[in-house]
């Protein structure tokens, strides 16, 4: 799997549970809570954190090292050294 989708699903499954955490907590008892609520507002902020990191990017990302692989290349693999030194 792609490291920025597995990162970006990451932060989104950690948003989604924060947000649940947050909506429920402003129930006075659990019967008070309002479960349409924490299903909605957890999806949103999800949706919102998927965004989020499309847009700015994620720091555990290495972008440049993405950048210079190439396609045939595993994600895994090591960059040989060809001996030649510049």
């Amino acid at each position: 799997m792609n490291t920025f989708i597995k990162a970006s699903l990451i932060r989104a499954i950690r948003t989604i549970c924060q947000t649940a955490v947050a909506v429920i907590g402003t129930a006075f008892v659990l019967a008070d809570v309002n479960w349409w609520a924490v299903v909605s507002a957890s999806l949103l902020a999800g949706i919102l954190s998927i965004l989020t990191s499309v847009a700015t990017g994620l720091p555990e990302v290495d972008y440049e090292q993405h950048l210079y692989m190439s396609v045939d290349e595993p994600e895994d693999a090591e960059v040989e050294d060809d001996g030649q030194d510049e």
